[in-house]
């Protein structure tokens, strides 16, 4: 077996060619996908509790309604819980063409981890308005394509816990076990859905909504020349973090130049920035992540530039400014204070509009095969030693 591939639970390494998922097992998501129209369909009363609840998603329905000129937006799967029904949407801007370069934007796979989306809703609202006036955005979208994702975990959301419906951690969940010792719990285990970091059952299919966002991928994303993919999370260290492959174990992902290539360019670009840039494999290793899951299928299918990162917000340093947030599981992962929610909010919007170009120009800045060669050796020196 090639050293480069984790230990899968399910599906040998050479499936991956195809998908870890049966045509079949996809089926019912496709028969469920549509053309969003269900806020339409809610009461009063369930638009007031969604309201309180989960006011992220009526926020991302109001922008589909109010710019339908310039988005498509879909619907790949209904959940349900609490017998109410939720919409997993996809939003998606740009070229069709298969040959443009690819940015997907996803957030709120951790249901707790609400800044994630309402950072993403933020940033496509000020996108959508400007592409009323501005001319240059116009002419940029018309050469890349972008999907967003901005809450792949609803009914987590709405239940304000970290897991799906079924108590299910989604970036626990892909069938891929660590090559070393994970953190107790929080590294991914199959004890049960009663303990937070629960991977699912041993062999067991992965969750919908992971199935779901695994469809969009081979349709959307892993055919194109170059994908760039930034996943937003919160709740880990004091200050903010881009993460990069591996998760399962500590040695260099294969494209590492290309990583090193893209962290030199923000920093030249910018370079008073804040943000730490590394592999998350520095910090700990984990069992199932989508993102591990995602760049090996991207590998055998031979897609020639394919790069998932992780922006972890460090909500440690609102805890910080703010302790009586530690009696509070929202003041964990989340600023609760206005002020400084405003602030995160724009605070990123910088870094979402660096990579949209970064995608647009990949063949301005991805290293040739000498510059691969002392890129990597940087990337030793850095994070491997």
């Amino acid at each position: 077996m090639n050293t480069d591939e984790p230990n899968y639970t399910t599906d040998p390494v050479a499936e991956l060619s195809t998908t870890n998922v049966s045509t079949e097992a996809l089926a019912p998501l496709q028969e469920s996908a549509s053309t969003p129209d269900q806020s339409s369909l809610r009461s009063a009363e369930l638009r007031r509790d969604f309201k309180q609840k989960i006011p992220e998603l009526l926020q991302l329905e109001r922008l589909i309604r109010q710019y339908p000129q310039h988005l498509n937006a879909h619907s790949e799967l209904t959940l349900h819980a609490r017998h109410h029904e939720f919409p997993l949407y996809s939003i998606t801007l740009g070229s069709n063409a298969n040959t443009a370069p690819t940015l997907l934007l996803t957030g709120g796979m951790h249901g707790l981890e609400r800044i994630g989306s309402q950072v993403l809703i933020a940033w496509l609202q000020t996108l959508l308005e400007r592409l009323n006036w501005d001319s240059h955005l116009q002419q940029q979208l018309a050469q890349v394509q972008l999907v967003l994702m901005p809450i792949l975990n609803p009914v987590g959301m709405y239940l304000n816990q970290r897991s799906n419906g079924n108590g299910v951690d989604l970036n626990r969940n892909a069938p891929i076990n660590a090559d070393g010792d994970v953190p107790l719990l929080g590294g991914g285990h199959r004890l049960g859905p009663f303990l937070p970091w629960y991977r699912g059952r041993k062999n067991g299919r992965m969750e919908a909504e992971n199935i779901a966002l695994e469809k969009l991928m081979h349709a959307q994303i892993l055919n194109r020349p170059f994908a760039l993919v930034v996943d937003l999370h919160s709740g880990f260290g004091m200050r903010d973090q881009l993460w990069f492959p591996y998760a399962y174990r500590k040695k260099p992902i294969h494209n590492i130049a290309d990583y090193v290539a893209l962290k030199m360019l923000w920093e030249r670009t910018y370079p008073n920035h804040t943000y730490i840039f590394e592999p998350q494999s520095v910090h700990y290793l984990s069992h199932g992540d989508l993102w591990d899951y995602f760049y090996l299928q991207s590998r055998a299918q031979q897609q020639p530039h394919f790069l998932p990162l992780t922006l972890e917000m460090g909500s440690w340093a609102w805890i910080k400014k703010r302790p009586r947030q530690i009696f509070n599981m929202a003041g964990l992962f989340n600023p609760q204070m206005q002020h400084r929610h405003a602030r995160v909010l724009r605070s990123h919007l910088l870094l979402l509009d660096f990579m949209l170009a970064a995608t647009l120009n990949y063949r301005n800045w991805l290293p040739d095969e000498k510059q691969r060669g002392i890129l990597s050796q940087t990337a030793n020196s850095l994070w491997f030693r």
